[in-house]
């Protein structure tokens, strides 16, 4: 069937549903030719490519190229070129072809619809209806001037059509595959951290909207699987949201959702996906039989590819993460190809299986908004999107699950945090020091502490670590502070540049904590804030990831299952 569910999609080519409108003077896309419509041709005609077989054929590269609607061609209300000329009038320079396909980009589902930006030139309101939204109680705009945080959550609902047959079909859903995907403050890169569905953590108190509209909170737990935060209890995206957030402490802009038919659409829509298997692969549980080498997977056969586990590695959704990573950067590379940018049926198909497969906020729960969106990321290079998994370990109580690896996760979130890229983008000011003012003896360092926003008893912890590691004898517990704040923050006068520089040197103080401030009295004041983990722990994020951590750039294809 086609977009409208009338007729067989091969029927009418969707590059020819665009009809030139002589009281606007341009071209539309008209999903339903025919009806209500006086100037639309009879059943069965093609006027497009009627107009097409009447132009005059410049050269081969020219008859073969696909014919953009901006590609205004002259149709019969159109006037013909001036007497005394020399045949067909001069063209007035158009857009480039890259300027083109520039114009058509916006995305599709999750990271695509980020990464990819594919298809913003097919998404009007036709596309509207197909899109679901979920109120979470969080009010976004679509776009920020800042870093942007996208929580993209894939569901192993059982429900809707194309899902039966897989796993418990009486399950309501869960956050079986969890990625936030962060995109810097300039758009030069992005960081998607896979969040281990078995991970044990806690999820919070849960505002959620009923059908009466009235809201209903749902109680919290403690130390259950990360995937409860989805579905289970009448829990919504909005639940998930507020898990990630506690977690990460990376403040989420928005969230999209999908569930097992999606990744079947998307990988057929855009013919199909390339991965590799370093040796033969066969999950009875997945369904999934692939010889050792590469492969091109859609539908079925891409849906068990990034379902299967029990035949890769040690059988783990860990494992599984590391397909779905490598799925998730192939399908990236393939929608920015010339291949599927050139294609307009391959890029209406696209759009309309994007659009269906999606759930999100009501912030971008319309075309628009979402095309907004889109636009505003898509500057991100391939090379510079790095898919990482949030570091963990094995669970000492229960060795079915897994627990955060807090040496290792913490300096990984004050990236994320701080805007900081997993990749080398060439910009930055690394290992630069947040002052260049002279350092002096610890000795001389006079500070009060106060706690603005830390950990409970974080000012005693750091007073206690400042003079008993330090050699910082002039430090203070200064109590609470008087507001909450983000950011740790250092107020210091002109004349105490070198103590400050003493002291950020020693926590970690990015160069943004520092404040002169004339009005500081004998002792600096030292706020602690919700940056703050623990003393000794450097406030300010690191440049690079710690070792250990796994990432895959999603520009490389030489990875391979093992």
């Amino acid at each position: 069937m086609n977009a409208q569910g009338r007729g067989h999609a091969g029927d009418v080519d969707p590059a020819d549903q665009w009809v030139f409108d002589p009281n606007t003077g341009s071209y539309t896309l008209r999903l339903n030719p025919g009806a209500g419509d006086s100037r639309s041709p009879s059943a069965g005609s093609r006027p497009d490519a009627a107009r097409r077989r009447r132009a005059p054929e410049s050269s081969a590269a020219e008859s073969t190229e696909p014919r953009l609607p901006s590609q205004r061609r002259r149709g019969r209300s159109e006037p013909p070129p001036p007497a005394g000329g020399h045949g067909r009038r001069k063209r007035r320079p158009g857009t480039s072809k890259k300027q083109k396909v520039l114009r058509w980009s916006a995305g599709t589902l999750g990271l695509i619809v980020i990464a990819g930006g594919t298809v913003g030139y097919f998404l009007y309101d036709h596309f509207n209806g197909n899109i679901s939204k979920v109120d979470v109680g969080k009010s976004n705009a679509a776009t920020t001037d800042g870093p942007v945080n996208i929580l993209v959550l894939g569901t192993d609902a059982r429900t809707g059509k194309g899902n039966k047959g897989y796993g418990d079909a009486a399950s309501v859903g869960h956050a079986d595959t969890t990625f936030l995907f962060h995109v810097s403050k300039d758009r030069t890169n992005a960081t998607a951290l896979s969040i281990p569905r078995d991970m044990i953590t806690d999820v919070p108190n849960c505002p959620t909207k009923q059908k009466d509209g009235s809201t209903k909170t749902i109680p919290g737990q403690q130390n259950v699987r990360f995937n409860t935060s989805l579905g289970q209890s009448g829990r919504d995206p909005g639940c998930t949201w507020r898990t990630v957030e506690k977690m990460t402490g990376v403040k989420i802009n928005h969230f999209m959702m999908a569930d097992f038919n999606a990744v079947k659409e998307l990988s057929s829509a855009v013919g199909g996906v390339q991965v590799c298997t370093a040796k033969p692969i066969k999950d009875p549980k997945s369904h999934l039989n692939l010889t050792a080498g590469k492969h091109t997977v859609k539908g079925e056969q891409a849906l068990a590819f990034v379902r299967t586990r029990h035949s890769v590695g040690f059988g783990s959704d860990l494992d599984r993460i590391k397909l779905q990573q490598q799925f998730l950067s192939s399908m990236i590379r393939k929608m920015k190809s010339g291949d599927t940018l050139s294609n307009p049926s391959k890029l209406f198909g696209l759009a309309n299986a994007m659009t269906k497969a999606l759930t999100v906020d009501t912030g971008i729960g319309t075309v628009g908004k979402l095309t907004d969106l889109a636009k505003d990321l898509q500057q991100v290079n391939v090379k510079n999107i790095t898919f990482a998994t949030v570091p963990v370990v094995d669970n000492p109580q229960d060795a079915a699950t897994v627990v955060l690896d807090e040496a290792k996760a913490g300096p990984l979130f004050k990236m994320v945090q701080a805007d900081k890229s997993l990749t080398e983008t060439g910009k930055g000011s690394k290992g630069k020091e947040p002052t260049k003012a002279k350092k002096v003896p610890a000795s001389q360092v006079r500070v009060d502490v106060r706690n603005g926003g830390g950990p409970v008893g974080a000012a005693q912890e750091t007073v206690d670590w400042l003079q008993n590691t330090q050699g910082v004898g002039l430090s203070t517990n200064a109590g609470n502070a008087p507001s909450q704040l983000t950011k740790t923050r250092l107020e210091f006068s002109p004349d105490q540049a070198g103590q400050a520089a003493t002291l950020a040197g020693m926590m970690g103080l990015p160069k943004s904590a520092l404040k002169e401030s004339p009005s500081v009295g004998k002792a600096m004041e030292l706020t602690l804030a919700k940056d703050f983990t623990k003393a000794g722990e450097p406030v300010a994020a690191p440049e690079k990831a710690p070792d250990g951590v796994q990432n895959v750039k999603a520009n490389d294809k030489k990875v391979c299952a093992k």
